[in-house]
C-alpha cells in the first residue's frame, strides 16, 4: 500500500468508501445509484420477489433513456419499460427522473448535472458507461442487475481492487480537434486491452479541458477496456455543477480546499503510466471497434488480421483508401458520449447559415432537457432545425439501438461510443466521431474534414 503522502486520486476516493476488505476483495460503499428504464422493471421485480427492500431510497434514482422514443409522435415499441419503471419508483418510493420531467436525461449526463452525483462520490449503474462522471471526479463503476439488486439493498458492494493507469495527454488541442478526437486516438494507439479492468486517470492537457469534454474522455474509456477513469476535479466543476443544480447542490458540494484534495500526488505510482501527444487533425473510425481509427484525411492501414479484414468487408472499405469523399445517408449527434451542451454547440458553429446535403437524414438527441433548455436560449436549437437537422426526445436513442430504422448499407456518421456490426441496425455501416465533424459531413454529404467549415476564428 502506498503511503498517503503518494497516493493517486484512486487511492484516495477507494479508501474513503471503503467498508472492510475480505478474501482479496473490498466491500465499497456506493453513495449513489441509478438504474435506468430497461432495467428497473426487472431489478425491481426480483427485488420484491426476493423480499429486498431499498436501503437508502434517498440515494436511489430512476431515469427514463433507453427506452425512451426518438420520435414518440410516431411511435414506442418499448412503452412497458417505461410504465415498468414508473410502477417501481412508486412502490419503492424512489425519485423519478420521468419523460417530460426538467431534470429528465440519459443516465450519466442528467446525474451530475443535476447535482445527483457530485466530486468525490461513489456511483454506480447498470450500464457500462457509469465511469463517464469520472470527468467531475466522481468514482462511476457499471454492474449487473443481480448486483444492483445487492447495492440497491445494502449500499454496498464487493469489488477487487483495480490495477492503476494514467494516460498523460501531451500538447494543446490542434485546430478542429475535440475530447472524443483525443480518445479515438488512444484507441488507435492503445487498443482496447492495454487498459483492460483498469482504473484509468487521464491526466496533462485532461486537466484544461471543458468539464464536459473531460466526461467525454471517461466515458470512451470504457471502449478503451478501462474499470472506471478519472480526471481529478478543480474549481471549474464546482462552477459547472453549481451553474445547473442550484443551491441544493452547491450546499452538498465540498468546498475548494477539499476539492484540491481529490488528486494525485506528484509521487505516486502507477502500474501503467503512458502517454499521448494530442492528434492534430480530426480523428474518424473505420472500422467496427473505436480502435480502427485514422485521422480524417490518413489511409486505411493495410493488415492481414482477421477481424481488419472481416471490418473492412462489412464497411467495404479498402486498405490503402482515404475515407474522404465517402457519400453518407444518415448523421446522428448523440449519446451519453457527445449529447451536452458544449457538443451541440461545437456542432453548431458548422451549421450556422448551412443546410445539410440534399440525401441526407441528420437527427440530433440532446442528452438531457437542461441541455435542450441551453440549447433553445441560446439559438442553438434554432441553428440545428434551420440547417434540416432533426431534433429528437431526450434519450439514448440510435446508441442504444433506439431511434428510427436505418437501411442496412446506409454509412452513418454518429457521435456514439460504439460502431460494432449491425449496432445502430442490420448492416449499417457506422463511423464514429465528433460533433463537429458528425455537422461537417451533414452539411457536405459525404465524410469531410470538418476544418474546412470552419469560419475564421473558430477553434
Amino acid at each position: 500500500m502506498q503511503g498517503s503522502e503518494a497516493q493517486t486520486l484512486f487511492d484516495i476516493l477507494w479508501a474513503r468508501h471503503t467498508v472492510c476488505e475480505a478474501n482479496g476483495k473490498t466491500l465499497l460503499y456506493i453513495d449513489r445509484t441509478v438504474v435506468d428504464d430497461v432495467r428497473a422493471p426487472f431489478v425491481f421485480a426480483n427485488m420484491k420477489r426476493r423480499g429486498l427492500e431499498v436501503r437508502h431510497p434517498e440515494l436511489a434514482l430512476l431515469v427514463q433513456d433507453h427506452a425512451v422514443a426518438t420520435f414518440p409522435q410516431i411511435s414506442n415499441p418499448r412503452v412497458e419499460f417505461a410504465d415498468g419503471t414508473r410502477a417501481a419508483a412508486r412502490e419503492f418510493g424512489l425519485r423519478l427522473f420521468d419523460v417530460g420531467a426538467p431534470a429528465q436525461g440519459i443516465s450519466h449526463v442528467a446525474a451530475p448535472e443535476s447535482g445527483f452525483v457530485i466530486p468525490g462520490a461513489s456511483y454506480i449503474s447498470v450500464d457500462s458507461h457509469a465511469p463517464t462522471v469520472g470527468g467531475i471526479g466522481a468514482l462511476g463503476f457499471g454492474c449487473g442487475s443481480t448486483e444492483m439488486e445487492h447495492v440497491l439493498a445494502t449500499q454496498c458492494v464487493w469489488m477487487q481492487r483495480p490495477k492503476q493507469a494514467r494516460l498523460t495527454l501531451k500538447g494543446d488541442l490542434a485546430r478542429g480537434v475535440t475530447a472524443k478526437d483525443i480518445v479515438l486516438r488512444a484507441l488507435a494507439v492503445y487498443g482496447r486491452e492495454t487498459f483492460r479492468g483498469m482504473a484509468l486517470e487521464f491526466a496533462g492537457a485532461a486537466s484544461h479541458l471543458p468539464v464536459e469534454a473531460r466526461m467525454t474522455l471517461c466515458n470512451m474509456a470504457v471502449e478503451m477496456g478501462a474499470r472506471t477513469a478519472l480526471v481529478a476535479p478543480d474549481e471549474s466543476v464546482l462552477d459547472w455543477i453549481k451553474a445547473r443544480a442550484g443551491k441544493e447542490a452547491a450546499r452538498a458540494l465540498q468546498d475548494a480546499d477539499t476539492i484540491s484534495s481529490l488528486r494525485s500526488s506528484a509521487e505516486a505510482v502507477f502500474d501503467l503510466d503512458l502517454e499521448l501527444d494530442c492528434p492534430v487533425a480530426p480523428q474518424i473510425t473505420w472500422g467496427t471497434s473505436p480502435a480502427q481509427t485514422i485521422a480524417i484525411d490518413s489511409i486505411i492501414p493495410k493488415s492481414d488480421d482477421g477481424a481488419e479484414l472481416r471490418a473492412r468487408e462489412y464497411m467495404d472499405v479498402a486498405e490503402g483508401e482515404v475515407l474522404l469523399g465517402k457519400r453518407i445517408g444518415y448523421v446522428f449527434i448523440g449519446s451519453c458520449t457527445n449529447a451536452r451542451f458544449d457538443d451541440l454547440q461545437s456542432a453548431a458553429t458548422i451549421l450556422k447559415g448551412r443546410r445539410i446535403a440534399p440525401g441526407v437524414r441528420a437527427v440530433i438527441v440532446p442528452g438531457s432537457r437542461a441541455v435542450e433548455q441551453q440549447a433553445i436560449e441560446s439559438g442553438v436549437k434554432e441553428t440545428f432545425l434551420a440547417s434540416g437537422f432533426i431534433w429528437g426526445e431526450t434519450g439514448c436513442s440510435m446508441c442504444a439501438g433506439g431511434g428510427e430504422k436505418i437501411g442496412s448499407g446506409t454509412r452513418v456518421v454518429s457521435t456514439t461510443n460504439r460502431n460494432f456490426e449491425n449496432r445502430q441496425g442490420p448492416g449499417v455501416r457506422t463511423h464514429l466521431a465528433s460533433p463537429l465533424t458528425a455537422a461537417a459531413c451533414a452539411i457536405a454529404g459525404e465524410i469531410c474534414d470538418p476544418r474546412q467549415f470552419m469560419r475564421e476564428g473558430e477553434t
